[in-house]
């Protein structure tokens, strides 16, 4: 049976490493991820700009003119209506992303809650397999995280969502202002629980380390005599 201090610790990476994946779920569920306002005009009587919302999946656009007249509220499906290769390639990389990332939470979840009530420290279900999941974990949320900014700010994502919404208008569009929302940020939590889970097994380890070494010590500071007897 393992020790009070390993169930302990083994419970509170538990914790964290469920707190990832339920945070990876929300961020799969909540369809806004970012804001984009971008600026248009159709060379004649409107111009304005285009308030566009989105996710991985869905999405709503809306205008807010300065002058002419403006189209009504639209919702939209991102793959529906995505024709530009770069963007949807790189859009679709993001969006597998999280999903692999819920099965490296979930995995590392079962791992550490076996660790509660078992000692498979030695063979593969041990720390060592804890540290492998979390840390893919950590790589595919940083990938998602990186490769979404970089589609929306520097590959022209919104801007190739609103030609789409908008393509039989004639806009000329121009600057795009973007302001990240809820799930993009809650990106953010779910490498925060993977550290924290990491962590708490690196303490484990460590302790049972010291706890190793002071049972050596008296063995190694007795008499050559002594040891010999």
């Amino acid at each position: 049976m393992p020790t009070a201090q390993k169930t302990l610790m083994f419970l509170s990476g538990f914790v964290t490493s469920l707190g990832s994946f339920v945070t990876t779920c929300v961020v799969l569920a909540i369809p806004q991820w970012v804001t984009g306002m971008i600026e248009f005009s159709d060379g004649r009587f409107s111009n304005g700009s285009i308030i566009i919302t989105y996710g991985l999946f869905r999405g709503e656009s809306s205008q807010e003119l300065e002058s002419g007249l403006g189209q009504s509220d639209l919702t939209f499906e991102v793959f529906n209506i995505l024709s530009d290769v770069s963007p949807r390639s790189l859009h679709s990389v993001v969006t597998v992303l999280p999903f692999l990332s819920l099965v490296t939470s979930l995995l590392s979840s079962g791992l550490t809650l076996f660790n509660t009530v078992s000692n498979p420290y030695q063979n593969w279900l041990g720390p060592t397999s804890i540290f492998v999941w979390n840390g893919l974990n950590m790589t595919l949320t940083a990938l998602a995280t990186i490769l979404f900014a970089v589609n929306t700010q520097a590959n022209g994502l919104s801007i190739a969502l609103s030609s789409a919404l908008y393509s039989g208008q004639g806009y000329t569009f121009g600057r795009a202002a973007h302001q990240y929302k809820t799930s993009f940020w809650l990106l953010l939590l779910v490498l925060f629980f993977n550290v924290a889970t990491v962590v708490v097994i690196v303490f484990y380890q460590n302790a049972r380390y010291h706890r190793k070494q002071k049972h050596r010590k008296p063995m190694e500071n007795a008499p050559r005599d002594g040891i010999l007897f």
